[in-house]
């Protein structure tokens, strides 16, 4: 077997397999590595409980990377060539309250405004004055996330130009929090909205959470929580199939533990196995920043750059139930039974609020006032047998449990019974003789899954104030290049941080791209099966 490439990629997660895709494109072998039996990461599909259900292990909604010129401009052919096939629910979401009432997010923004007027007629007003507001900045913060830092102007500077930026510029570092609570009057409505801003697992009350008061919403509304008919699997499998057709490899049960050094340049890394892949051109990492440092010695990295990792927010853990179903969850509403891809339940702002607090504080979260319940099955009937679903509901939650709880082992099953009576109190007839097969995930299961997912938070670290732009991962370390020459770092811990983007492994792309002596825009909007040649000096 050959050890040896052009670039040696520690990690197949969605982001390190775009970057190498576009470093294929330009000419260079790559070879990928990861830990777990097949790649993807948090992009992955699997049959986690009965034959023939098709389980995301982790991410489902892939809305946010609907905008990425990855996609709009299909600069690897990922839709045209290999058959990536989006799907754009309606209804958009449908949310149940503690007082028995409930909420239809659609597609058609006058009908979703007109479920709001039933609570508050202001309120749909404000809604869609807010859509529009950030529909004329959508394209200032979208340029920012897909452009690496030090490559284009700061967000500050592109917000600058615009004639209301200067009230963008607050609106972005207030809380979630502060936003709806100033623009709607409906405790209804003002739930609703925060379920939606803490679909990223971001505390809504924390000062740098109040574009998710938009952004997150604004999707929604454009394109629904957008699934991948197939699954999430099907886009590692599109990147997978590109960097296969263009020379490169991946290489699965390859857990990367050390970084090889030669003169102070990382030249490559080594496996569990005591196996080294040298890299002839760079190392570009996807590991967790904070697992990243532990990998070479002390001394190899500046003391800013130790100070930075140790006071990285890794974010806040999830916790989630998998489960085969014979039915799909069906909310009881006034007008009949409503089943959503995108559904859950909610308590009252100050519940939700208090939620984020009771996250910071360590404190465990029993009463669940704040469930996700997705069933792509709904609209994606081939991802189990016929008639049958997939449901996984996911929650917030803390990693290490307070003294006298016991371990996670213990309390998970209880608390996933919790999570389920919740649903079932909106879904009376999700009863238990509809689940066929049932998966619990605490934090520490995420994390045993997958070690990129420190305490079990799949998004990749904190994006409030010290953890986004400039301060991403580290500050001077934003523009994906390491302190350690030769080594580059990508994945959600790099600007702009988790969910299913792309941005990170694509930004990353630029960087490296640019660093070899490339054009990065000639090498992006060149066709997908074009041979483009190395500079001289990368050759």
């Amino acid at each position: 077997m050959d050890t040896s490439a052009d670039v040696v990629v520690a990690g197949a997660g969605h982001n390190s397999l775009i970057a190498a895709c576009y470093l294929a494109k330009a000419g260079y072998r790559c070879l990928v590595l990861d830990a777990r039996h097949i790649p993807g990461g948090g992009a992955a599909t699997e049959e986690l409980l009965l034959p023939g259900f098709l389980i995301d292990t982790c991410a489902t909604g892939h809305t946010l990377i609907r905008v990425n010129p990855l996609l709009t401009g299909d600069e690897l052919g990922l839709i045209a060539d290999y058959g990536l096939r989006y799907i754009d629910p309606d209804p958009v979401a449908h949310v149940a309250f503690p007082d028995g009432e409930h909420f239809t997010m659609w597609l058609d923004r006058d009908r979703t405004a007109a479920e709001i007027a039933r609570f508050s007629p202001a309120d749909a007003t404000s809604y869609l004055r807010m859509l529009a507001e950030y529909d004329e900045v959508k394209g200032i913060f979208s340029g920012s996330q897909f452009t690496p830092i030090g490559f284009g102007p700061s967000l500050d500077a592109r917000l600058a130009e615009h004639p209301r930026g200067r009230v963008w510029q607050r609106r972005r570092v207030l809380s979630a929090w502060d936003i709806i609570s100033r623009e709607f009057s409906s405790r209804h409505v003002q739930a609703f909205m925060l379920w939606m801003a803490f679909q990223t697992n971001q505390a809504v009350d924390v000062p740098g959470s109040g574009l998710l008061a938009y952004s997150l919403i604004f999707g929604r509304q454009q394109r629904s929580w957008s699934i991948l008919a197939g699954g999430s699997g099907q886009l590692t499998a599109a990147l997978t199939g590109y960097l296969e057709s263009h020379g490169g490899t991946v290489l699965c049960d390859k857990e990367v533990t050390r970084l090889v050094l030669d003169g102070g340049r990382c030249v490559g890394v080594e496996t569990a196995d005591g196996e080294q892949y040298l890299a002839g051109t760079a190392v570009l990492s996807t590991i967790h920043v904070t697992h990243l440092r532990d990998m070479a010695p002390a001394d190899a990295w500046p003391e800013e750059f130790h100070y930075g990792i140790d006071t990285y927010d890794v974010g806040v853990p999830g916790f989630g139930v998998y489960l085969a179903t014979s039915a799909p969850p069906r909310f009881e509403t006034p007008d009949g039974p409503v089943t959503a891809v995108s559904a859950g339940t909610v308590g009252w702002p100050e519940d939700v609020v208090r939620l984020g607090q009771d996250l910071r504080a360590g404190r465990f979260v029993s009463d669940v006032p704040w469930l996700l319940v997705a069933t792509p099955t709904l609209v994606d009937p081939a991802r189990a047998p016929a008639g049958q679903h997939t449901v996984k509901i996911l929650s917030q939650q803390i990693y290490e449990l307070p003294d006298g709880m016991g371990d996670w082992e213990t309390v998970k099953a209880e608390h996933a019974r919790r999570q389920i009576a919740r649903v079932r109190a909106a879904a009376p007839t999700f009863t238990d003789d509809v689940i066929l097969g049932q998966l619990v995930k605490s934090p520490a299961d995420y994390e045993r899954l997958n070690r990129h997912m420190v305490h079990g938070a799949f998004h990749g670290g904190d994006r409030g104030l010290a953890g986004s732009g400039p301060m991403r991962p580290v500050p001077g370390w934003a523009s994906h290049r390491m302190p350690i020459p030769g080594l580059y770092q990508t994945g959600g811990s790099t600007h702009p941080g988790g969910s299913i983007t792309g941005a990170p492994g694509r930004n990353a792309a630029i960087v490296l791209l640019h660093d070899l002596g490339h054009d990065p825009a000639e090498v992006l909007s060149a066709p997908p099966h074009a041979t483009l040649t190395r500079p001289a000096a990368a050759s």
